[in-house]
């Protein structure tokens, strides 16, 4: 059997193992209770399994995109059109009926995953075995595992490629090969279109440090030095970085440019004016320092939280740490730590150190705000300050985790390590272990009045789900057991590594029962974010009377649910809608949003004319709303109401005057003020080009009439005919990407109302066409085009290269 062989048949076991430990997901007709999938993740998944073959992989991924359904008309710039080029995520969701089919697209990522680092492992020269465990725990590790309980799919699928960026960078530091430079940069393009854009960025981070560490140590070494001198060396590391920015090119020139008008933008005036977010908000996910006891006692915390419901039953006490919240777990098993030592102590060579800066510099950068080094980086490092949450960078731990955990093993297999006096000490140390967690467990039970009372104020901290003086004694006994299991579990290590070294197990069986350990660890703790709940019966894909009736409506106008209903609800029925939630928005649309009033004149220009209430919450608010919303529609059951906005505005409208307001905070003010009536005037932000009426004027003759010929995502046609100098002003989005003509000249776009698109026009008919197309997207589309092609070409020099070889 050829060497490839055997890696395919042990990469077949892997798969096979994984398939077994998560069964109970795999093989049933329920659905992962997890918010993100619940609401999300799942309806997007049934729409494309239910659309079949044709429509699935008919979508054009050219086109740059503009969203009429979602948030009053939204884009990103066709920075999201890369997943289409993920091909196998569609096949999963056809060939595999749903909701199983969710599960199975997380499961077969963590394979993934598993298979490079197994692969890295290979590559650095450790053997099958260490290398099999190596991917084991990267698959298996409950702070990557976990995130199956916050329905985090395509954040685990993004994760999953971290390791074959690794694999195929070490791969070209190995051969001086430039194929192997460019995979490298291909991986870290495709992880980037799986639009977990903060564990892309990271992934970058890490692959720079790598990069930079393994050049060094090639410089530092003659041998080494002369075969891949510093010249090749610095071009092969460019080749990666700018191959990577050019294949992920048609993803990140268009986020770019569509970042820098968002909330956290350089504009948005976070993080003191810089752009990004504002500190507070950045680090307060970031890692307390005492929650490092969770690395060997993981329900320390407490474990999951109820944010898609109740507790599973075999959860004593969710999370009550300092972070705002988690729906996930800091363990990595209790085994990699166990055999950490032993390459520190007897192979510390390059690949050693790396995994050792991968496990704590991932670490001490997710304690973000409780260390000065995060403080630094999020101040002076561009791009850190974009994102929150920076414990979002521990799978880089375990990925350096498990190749320390992989080597461990190698060693433990080394007869000649086996014999020496620093092995004894290994395993004297590995004896303590227990001991430590069995004082620790007589502590907690013999002091329990002491260390309640002394940290009273914690335990007893109230979260959204739980209240009163009972948490202290549940959090307190939870903890207890969870030291009492861990104590127990590190027994049982110790007993297998003792009767090991004193040669009552051999070297196999050793491997089967750490394995076996192993599993059974992480197992329990894995369980537990593994929660399954049935279908939920009500469907997007039917339609509710309230939707029938507001359904019948132009898609000109919009609805804004004011009951709580899910907004996507409405959209995936085609149905427009005002807002959907986003953590990040256009600064101007958050800034209008935070200053939004429903009496004024903002519903009306944004063409809201539906408002859908519950018979309740109308009668509280009808004194508030006044004549402007009357009821029109009651659905059967009583439970819904729908309010028809008499003020709304048709979709282009001509306004005879304009005031000039460079302001932002007056211009809302103005438009929040009930008696501003923007038929008669706008508010623009700078000079009119053309003569328009005084503002002053009371009585304007009416400068026209509007006529919307034609509406798409990406193509708007007004017909306007204009009796005097008028704004025309569109019920749209003002957005750099749109152009503008006028009887086919090119016209300028305003900003009117301070949100909305206006083109000045003259007396006369004419035909004003809005198209959407972005240069940023265009500029990224050929990038990655001619990307493919060029590791295409690459790709097939290589392999007749090497049928050359072989024939020779």
């Amino acid at each position: 059997m050829t060497e490839r062989k055997k890696d395919l048949l042990v990469l077949s076991a892997l798969l096979g193992l994984l398939i077994l430990f998560f069964s109970n997901i795999l093989f049933t007709d329920k659905i992962i209770r997890a918010p993100d999938i619940i609401n999300e993740f799942y309806w997007g998944v049934l729409d494309i399994h239910q659309k079949g073959f044709v429509k699935a992989f008919s979508y054009n991924i050219f086109s740059a995109g503009w969203d009429i359904f979602t948030n009053s008309g939204s884009t990103a710039e066709g920075g999201g059109n890369a997943t289409q080029l993920l091909l196998y995520l569609k096949l999963i969701f056809l060939l595999i009926p749903v909701p199983a089919s969710v599960a199975w697209c997380i499961v077969l990522h963590l394979f993934f995953g598993a298979a490079g680092l197994y692969l890295y492992c290979r590559a650095i020269g450790l053997s099958r075995p260490a290398a099999f465990l190596g991917g084991v725990i990267f698959a298996l590790a409950p702070e990557n595992a976990s995130l199956i309980n916050a329905g985090h799919v395509m954040k685990i699928a993004t994760i999953s490629f971290a390791p074959w960026a690794f694999y195929f960078f070490e791969r070209g530091f190995q051969s001086r090969r430039a194929i192997f430079f460019l995979a490298a940069g291909l991986i870290l393009a495709l992880q980037f279109f799986n639009t977990h854009w903060q564990i892309a960025f990271y992934t970058c981070l890490g692959i720079g440090v790598y990069g930079v560490f393994r050049s060094l140590a090639i410089l530092r070494s003659a041998e080494e030095r002369t075969t891949f001198p510093l010249p090749r060396l610095v071009g092969m590391n460019l080749v990666v970085m700018f191959f990577f920015l050019s294949t992920v090119a048609i993803s990140l020139v268009p986020l770019a440019n569509w970042s820098k008008d968002t909330n956290r933008g350089m504009q948005s005036g976070a993080n003191q004016g810089k752009g990004g977010l504002d500190r507070e908000e950045a680090m307060m996910w970031s890692l307390p320092p005492e929650e490092l006891a969770s690395f060997v006692i993981p329900g320390f915390y407490g474990l999951s939280r109820q944010e898609g419901g109740e507790n599973p039953t075999n959860i004593s006490s969710y999370y009550w740490g300092r972070m705002v919240f988690t729906q996930t777990v800091s363990y990595m098993g209790l085994l990699p730590w166990l055999l950490l030592p032993l390459p520190l102590i007897f192979r510390r060579d390059r690949y050693t150190w790396l995994a050792v800066m991968a496990v704590a510099g991932g670490v001490l950068f997710s304690m973000g705000k409780f260390t000065p080094f995060y403080n630094f980086l999020f101040d002076y490092f561009p791009g850190i300050n974009r994102f929150r949450v920076p414990k979002m960078m521990m799978f880089i731990p375990v990925m350096g985790l498990g190749v320390l955990a992989a080597r461990g093993i190698d060693l433990l297999r080394d007869v000649e390590v086996r014999g020496t006096r620093a092995f004894r000490r290994y395993i004297l140390g590995l004896l303590t272990v227990p001991v430590l967690l069995l004082l620790l467990l007589g502590a907690e039970l013999l002091g329990r009045e002491f260390w309640t009372g002394r940290f009273y104020e914690m335990l007893s901290q109230p979260t959204r789900y739980e209240q009163g003086p009972q948490l202290v004694t549940q959090r307190w006994n939870n903890l207890v057991a969870e030291t009492g299991i861990a104590a127990g579990l590190a027994a049982l290590f110790a007993l297998a590594f003792g009767a090991f070294y004193r040669g009552l197990l051999p070297v196999k069986m050793l491997l089967a029962a750490l394995l076996a350990l192993f599993l059974a660890d992480v197992g329990r703790i894995d369980n537990k974010f593994m929660f399954l709940i049935k279908v939920p019966e009500k469907s997007r894909k039917v339609k509710t009377p309230v939707m029938e009736f507001v359904g019948r409506e132009s898609k000109q106008y919009r609805v804004l649910p004011m009951n709580g209903g899910d907004p996507m609800h409405y959209i995936s029925q085609e149905i427009p809608v005002m807002f959907t939630s986003n953590a990040v928005q256009q600064r101007r649309w958050q800034e209008l949003l935070d200053a939004f009033s429903l009496t004024s004149s903002m519903p009306d220009m944004l063409n809201v004319k539906y408002l859908v209430y519950s018979p309740e919450q109308y009668a509280q608010e009808k004194s508030m709303l006044g004549d402007k919303y009357r009821p029109v529609f009651r659905s059967p059951d009583g439970q819904e109401l729908v309010l028809e906005n008499r003020d709304v505005l048709p979709k282009g409208w001509l306004v005879p005057a304009a005031i000039v307001v460079n302001d932002t905070a007056q211009t809302l003010e103005i438009l929040r003020n009930p008696t501003f009536n923007p038929r008669r005037l706008a508010v623009v932000e700078s000079p009119p080009p053309l003569s328009m009426a005084p503002p002053s004027l009371e009585a304007i003759e009416n400068p026209g009439e509007v006529k919307l010929s034609r509406y798409e995502g990406e193509h708007i046609t007004v017909t306007a005919r204009v009796a005097r100098n008028a704004l025309l002003v569109l019920g749209e989005k003002h957005y750099r990407g749109w152009k503008a003509s006028v009887d086919g000249s090119r016209a300028e776009i305003y900003p009117v109302n301070h949100l909305l698109r206006g083109i000045y026009l003259t007396p006369g008919e004419h035909t004003v066409e809005f198209v959407f197309d972005p240069l940023p997207f265009k500029v990224g589309k050929y990038l990655t085009l001619a990307s493919f092609a060029f590791f295409a070409l690459m790709l097939a020099r290589e392999i007749r290269l090497r049928w050359v070889k072989s024939e020779e």
